[in-house]
């Protein structure tokens, strides 16, 4: 997604000004495409399609290992779902209006992190619940003096409530073994039956919408029970004790020091069309300053979403198994909306939280500038599945519109100290058209025909790695793209 907080310090203050002059130049160079190919003349060239983190950790490895690397990016930006909003802000605020939190297991974005002097601040966890009507404390739940306001659920914990009504498969997981027919079969299912046919009220499918449901940008009824049991088989589903955390300064720092590395070897607003290929290699139609232009590689790497990949030409086409996973595979929606008030009053004394969890349109809403002084302050939401998709089909005023009444219902004074406000709904994005994906119903090892080669063209992407739907995740997929490249071709 435009899926994030982080501040870089690279290196000295000159340095970060001459080379954002640099990456400036290079996003607006009058050189075209041809003119970079004369001055790079390899024909063991690799090109690889799609600028997000995928595609630069991807051309970066393959360019510090020494092969010839081409990186095109439709955008005229880096970072893909990484998304950094500053423009819109008073005060040198920032908002993370797409990819956002890092946690303690993501350890390609921490490496990647360290090598380049980025800080990975720790961020607030949950201390407010707003369901209901009702208002309740994160403290309150866990000691058991608070209770939600649903049927069927348990003291002492908000996320995970659905674990009991599915502890009979996730002992089949134990019992059986992940690979076993009676384990596969559950991909026919849907989290909703599952949960209906372990015996659960209505009330634990809704709070499942809003809880797990919502980090996967989707509804119960379109999520694969097979990757639900799995995932609580394995360790724990995410919770509301998950430890996250975001680059200091604004996540796009990444994807722009990638970039930096990688100097005019990207080019930029140069989208994919058409590309065709055969055992000699890869020929790539792009789009060039209003024109069809051609490039040829040996090789070529796709880092880009499945809903963008269907509509690229591919000749003379991806095997039948690889066509279907690319038209199938299913996305979410999502949406994230940064308010800014000109008081923190989420800060002050009588406040719910600093970061509250809803059944609300806007289901998650927290302050994210506690990483930035006062007084002004930014709230964010992430909101997704069915929300998503409604408050999508409203013009730029109505959703803010919401947005201001949501957070005025949790914070009664919050419309007092209202500044202004941005929307950015990925599902309209031109480039992205989706969230992130998802393990869909029937979607069994559509990861692993998503990932595998189809002769000279390779494929990365967060819809491509074992750790899905994540920053982490697309990093995961380039690394593994470029270590096949390598074995594949020897420079």
């Amino acid at each position: 997604m435009e899926s994030a907080t982080n501040q870089s310090r690279l290196t000295r203050r000159s340095f970060l000004k001459k080379a954002g002059a640099i990456t400036s130049v290079a996003a607006i160079s009058p050189f075209t495409i041809s003119s970079f190919l004369t001055r790079s003349s390899d024909d063991r060239r690799i090109i690889v399609i799609g600028g997000g983190l995928a595609g630069l950790s991807c051309a970066y490895e393959l360019d510090q290992a020494g092969y010839n690397v081409i990186l095109l990016e439709a955008r005229s930006r880096p970072g893909g779902r990484v998304r950094t909003y500053r423009d819109p802000f008073a005060d040198h605020l920032y908002a993370e209006m797409g990819a956002e939190y890092v946690d303690s297991t993501d350890t390609y974005v921490r490496d990647y992190c360290k090598k380049f002097n980025l800080k990975v601040l720790p961020a607030k966890q949950y201390d407010g619940v707003y369901v209901r009507g009702k208002y309740l404390t994160m403290k309150g739940l866990k000691s058991g003096m608070d209770s939600l306001p649903f049927e069927g659920t348990r003291s002492g914990q908000l996320f995970g409530q659905e674990v009991h009504y599915i502890q009979k498969w996730i002992d089949l997981v134990k019992q059986k073994g992940e690979h076993s027919p009676e384990v596969q079969a559950l991909d026919k299912m849907s989290v909703e039956e599952m949960l209906k046919k372990g015996g659960a009220p209505k009330d634990i499918i809704d709070l499942y919408t809003y809880t797990n449901a919502t980090e996967s940008t989707s509804v119960p009824s379109k999520m694969s029970a097979l990757y639900m049991v799995l995932a609580n088989a394995r360790t724990s589903a995410f919770s509301e004790d998950t430890v996250e955390g975001r680059i200091f300064g604004g996540n796009d720092q990444l994807p722009k020091t990638f970039a930096k590395k990688l100097g005019t070897k990207i080019n930029y607003n140069r989208p994919l069309q058409r590309l065709v290929f055969d055992n000699n290699g890869v020929t790539a139609t792009i789009t060039e300053n209003g024109k069809l232009t051609t490039i040829k590689g040996i090789n070529c790497v796709l880092a880009v979403p499945a809903t963008i990949l269907r509509n690229i030409k591919i000749n003379p086409g991806f095997s039948a198994e690889k066509t279907n996973c690319i038209q199938k595979q299913q996305y979410g929606h999502v949406m994230k909306i940064a308010m800014q008030y000109r008081r923190r009053f989420w800060d002050e004394k009588n406040s719910i939280g600093q970061r509250v969890f809803t059944d609300t349109p806007l289901r998650r809403i927290y302050h994210f500038s506690i990483d930035q002084p006062g007084p002004r302050g930014i709230l964010l939401s992430f909101t997704s599945g069915e929300d998503a998709r409604k408050l999508g089909r409203l013009p730029e005023k109505n959703r803010m519109k919401i947005a201001q009444n949501t957070c005025t219902s949790i914070w009664p004074e919050a419309q007092q100290y209202w500044e202004n406000g941005v929307t950015k709904y990925w599902n309209e994005d031109p480039w992205v058209k989706a969230s992130y994906s998802l393990a869909g119903i029937g979607q069994k090892g559509f990861r692993e025909i998503l990932a595998k080669r189809e002769g000279p063209v390779f494929f990365a992407g967060e819809h491509t790695a074992v750790n899905r739907a994540s920053m982490n995740g697309a990093i995961e997929s380039g690394l593994r793209a470029s270590e096949e490249l390598k074995r594949a071709v020897k420079v």
